[in-house]
């Protein structure tokens, strides 16, 4: 990794030929590189932690002063317990994985000698633009490199001596390995962003990982393909089924196990039936850890019936708007609903397609639940907070999508893969075939190695079996 203060142009191009260098190591190589970032972030981190406490300080003086959201001062701290040694777990989670590319997934015989494949490949050069989240540049170094792409990353300055800290140490311990030190890159460049966005020629994907304003920033600037999220306002529906138990050990975890999560609940959809049965179970739980409830009409006159005065008075009424918003913080909008039909449609209309849930005994309403919510990640019976690389076993993540293309919800390894045909022949071309000419095969070679699951590799059973006969 190089910390670099070069323009972005120069930047783009030395990652792009890093990328290609990158692209042909072994999967030996790329693993060792993984094992030497360990080792060496392991060994460094009194040096990290001090430098993120300098960050820290900082941090909370801008908060203090209005500059800076509390929300991001929270994601900013790498003393937490845990949370360093989660980031060093990750990478050595992503180093054990399957490589991810040279995979042959598909295969078909045009003709005699004439094989086509599709194999998969690294993107190329990546651009991560983020705020606060130094453990950021671990993960990403991690993906990238077992992926086989270039990343370029831009941090805010609130966690710059993080920033600066792990990127050194990140290497030295590549300058070790066969990886070159231009495959990473930490711009510390001031305004480079808006230059990076139109380097299109050089860079493949942009990655934003930061609040709203970024993210749309990012989105409407850039003339790059961007993967990622604007919004996280994750929604759970509560059926009247469910059991109260089972629902506060969820929504607690869901709220405010980490609230200025992106995967964090910020609505309930209550089933019309639960309001005076499991709801005030729920409210008086998620209350005890602080959590604000905004009501509607309806659960708000259910819950000042059910609840203590001293609970029942601090609930507030919500307004349309805080339907339509990402809290961050313990703050949860309930809404009433009087059916399955309605809880889907008030989701698709206000979520941000993050991640949603139900909570249902009933099979057929969670399978139609699952199918009709149109968000990259849907649950039943468990917490939104399950939105996570790492949870996912992707060993760690670059962040989450809700694009409708390539790769959706917690974006690891596949998620940082396409792929390219290939053609192997024996002086076949094109004039060879059509009116007049030899007839294409196009015989599928199916390959255990190929097939996606059981049912496939059934299918290749009996192809192979019916070529035998």
């Amino acid at each position: 990794m190089s910390l670099t203060n070069a323009t972005p142009l120069e930047v783009a191009k030395a990652a792009q030929v890093g990328s290609r260098r990158l692209a042909v190591l072994s999967t030996d190589e790329r693993n060792a590189a993984l094992t030497a970032i360990h080792k060496a972030l392991a060994e460094g981190k009194d040096e990290v932690l001090a430098a993120n406490k300098q960050d820290l300080e900082d941090a909370n003086k801008a908060a203090a002063g209005g500059t800076l959201s509390q929300s991001l001062v929270k994601r900013l701290d790498l003393g937490k317990t845990g949370k360093y040694e989660d980031m060093l777990q990750g990478i050595l989670d992503v180093r054990d994985l399957e490589d991810p590319i040279n995979k042959t997934t598909a295969r078909t015989l045009l003709d005699d000698n004439l094989i086509l494949s599709r194999v998969t490949c690294p993107i190329g050069v990546l651009l991560i633009i983020f705020e606060a989240r130094p453990e950021v540049i671990a993960n990403i170094s991690a993906l990238a490199i077992k992926s086989g792409n270039a990343a370029i990353l831009k941090g805010g300055r609130e966690s710059s001596h993080s920033f600066a800290a792990i990127a050194t140490i990140i290497s030295r311990a590549l300058s070790t390995t066969a990886v070159p030190s231009d495959c990473l890159q930490l711009v510390q460049t001031r305004d480079a962003i808006a230059d990076l966005l139109k380097l299109d020629t050089y860079i493949d994907l942009c990655i934003p990982r930061g609040g709203n304003e970024l993210v749309r920033y990012v989105k409407t600037t850039a003339s790059i393909p961007v993967l990622g999220h604007a919004d996280g306002i994750c929604s759970t529906y509560l059926c009247a089924d469910y059991p109260a138990g089972k629902a506060v050990r969820i929504l607690v975890d869901a709220k405010a196990s980490y609230p200025a999560g992106c995967n964090a609940l910020e609505q309930l959809l209550v089933d019309e039936a639960a309001l005076t049965t499991s709801l005030p179970t729920v409210a008086k739980a998620l209350l005890a850890y602080g959590v604000s409830l905004r009501c509607d009409a309806a659960s708000l006159s259910a819950l000042k019936g059910a609840l203590d005065p001293a609970s029942a008075a601090i609930l507030q009424e919500a307004t349309e708007e805080d339907y339509r918003t990402e809290f961050l913080d313990l703050v949860l909008a309930i809404k009433t609903v009087k059916s399955l039909d309605e809880a889907i449609a008030h989701i698709n209309a206000h979520s941000s397609h993050h991640t949603d849930a139900i909570l249902t005994l009933d099979p057929q309403a969670a399978k139609t639940f699952l199918a009709a919510i149109d968000s990259s990640s849907v649950y039943w019976n468990t917490s939104t907070r399950m939105a996570d690389g790492q949870r996912y076993g992707f060993g760690t993540e670059v962040g989450i999508s809700t694009n409708k293309i390539h790769s959706r919800g917690p974006v690891g390894l596949e998620g940082l893969t396409i792929y390219k045909w290939t053609i192997v022949g024996d002086a076949q071309v094109s004039a060879d075939y059509g009116a007049g000419g030899k007839k294409w095969k196009h015989e599928v070679l199916l390959d255990e190695g190929v097939a996606r699951d059981e049912d496939e590799r059934e299918v290749l059973r009996k192809f192979r079996a019916a070529k035998k006969a």
